[in-house]
């Protein structure tokens, strides 16, 4: 072949070769499009405040969009189903709580999704108590009331829940109190809230961010918190354990998750971004102070250690609890 030729030849491969992807080229740096954060709860609830203050963060760390999407109802099925089913590459992700991946397994016969299975864990994002609140109508005004009136009239009374921290802060309540409420099951805390304004239930035990707002405005009247000290953001009221219910402690986390296979070091770049944003002011100014959150984080194996420890100690309040799988 002569010479002229095998030149052209070189010529022509060399351009092809560098108009191939290199490792470089064929995967960009983590994220370089859109992000979608899929809440399994309702705007306006904790999760979803939560998930906006982190996405905002994101974004300014990323440059990328965060988009929330909120599929609430059937206790975190949809969400988790949506999640466990897209690609693992790291651009949807799940910020969700203990009902979707510590307490449905022991509530639910079977589930949709698989919640170690079909999740990589990214990073725990906080952890807080919850508030026992009535309407300022209702005549007790104390959880030592509250408790003395449902066992006089057992089974008058009834608790909402729109979360499985929710439910089950009601169901550890009359273990421990050895009282017998109704219970109301609602797609939401916010929607079990309405209810509660408009006299439809007589109690519940909700998160901060839903129930303290509707307590400084005068609409309810806080019995109690969950929590094993009382909340910075309300320290006139005393934790449920000091102010009848010996021992009582009921709390909720939030967490995020990947879909399973996710390449390891996508998790680790997830799992950065979420703990810096976490960490940040701008965080701690729109949500985890305002909500009285703690701030909670780890890596990823941290966060798979937690939920194994947390699924456990769901399923011993559920069988105490006495409730039957669905």
């Amino acid at each position: 072949m002569k010479p002229g030729v095998l030149l052209a030849i070189g010529t022509a491969l060399t351009g092809v070769l560098s108009l191939a992807p290199g490792p470089a080229q064929s995967q960009g740096a983590f994220p370089d499009k859109p992000i979608t954060f899929v809440v399994p709860f309702a705007a306006g609830t904790a999760t979803d405040q939560i998930a906006r203050a982190l996405a905002t963060q994101v974004t300014a760390e990323t440059r990328q969009p965060v988009v929330i999407d909120n599929k609430a109802g059937a206790s975190g099925f949809i969400a988790s189903q949506q999640v466990a089913k897209a690609p693992a590459d790291g651009y949807t992700v799940l910020i969700t709580t203990n009902t979707t991946h510590a307490a449905n397994e022991h509530l639910f016969k079977k589930l949709p999704y698989d919640p170690v299975k079909d999740f990589s864990p990214v990073a725990a994002l906080g952890k807080g108590g919850q508030i026992m609140v009535v309407t300022p109508a209702f005549p007790a005004k104390s959880v030592a009331e509250f408790v003395a009136l449902a066992k006089k009239e057992p089974g008058k009374y009834s608790f909402g829940s729109g979360s499985s921290s929710s439910r089950m802060a009601g169901e550890l309540l009359q273990q421990m109190a050895d009282i017998k409420l109704l219970h109301v099951p609602y797609k939401s805390n916010t929607l079990a809230v309405t209810d509660l304004l408009g006299g439809q239930i007589d109690m519940m035990i909700t998160d901060a961010a839903t129930g303290l707002p509707q307590v400084k405005a005068g609409k309810l009247r806080a019995l109690g918190v969950s929590s094993s000290a009382r909340s910075p953001l309300a320290p006139e009221v005393p934790t449920i354990a000091e102010a009848g219910v010996k021992g009582y402690e009921m709390g909720y986390w939030f967490a995020a998750y990947a879909p399973a296979k996710t390449p390891p070091a996508v998790v680790k770049r997830l799992n950065e971004v979420l703990v810096k944003a976490a960490k940040s002011e701008a965080a701690k100014t729109a949500f985890y102070g305002p909500t009285g959150t703690e701030v909670f984080t780890g890596s990823p194996e941290d966060l798979a250690t937690f939920q194994t420890a947390e699924s456990a100690k769901w399923g011993r309040i559920v069988k105490a609890a006495g409730i039957e799988a669905e």
